[in-house]
């Protein structure tokens, strides 16, 4: 389970298991999870986040979307 980026208390991380998924990101915060699509970024599942919330953490998957989804190639197309 890379961490790709840690951004104040969240961290976005790929599962090893996500090979043959299109690109997308997981985002923990303590025993939170979201997943977010990365080819136009949206909301995949969410398991706790509060909607402000993933309101927030969307923006910031927008924002390092061009840096998370290199990682994702780099990891899955190594």
């Amino acid at each position: 389970m890379p961490t790709v980026l840690q951004v104040g208390p969240y961290s976005f991380i790929f599962f090893s298991s996500d090979r043959g998924e299109p690109a997308h990101i997981h985002v923990k915060r303590d025993r939170q999870l979201a997943k977010f699509w990365l080819d136009s970024v949206s909301l995949g599942k969410n398991r706790g986040f509060k909607d402000h919330e993933l309101n927030d953490i969307s923006r910031l998957v927008e924002e390092h979307e061009q840096i998370l989804l290199e990682a994702w190639h780099d990891y899955f197309d190594a």
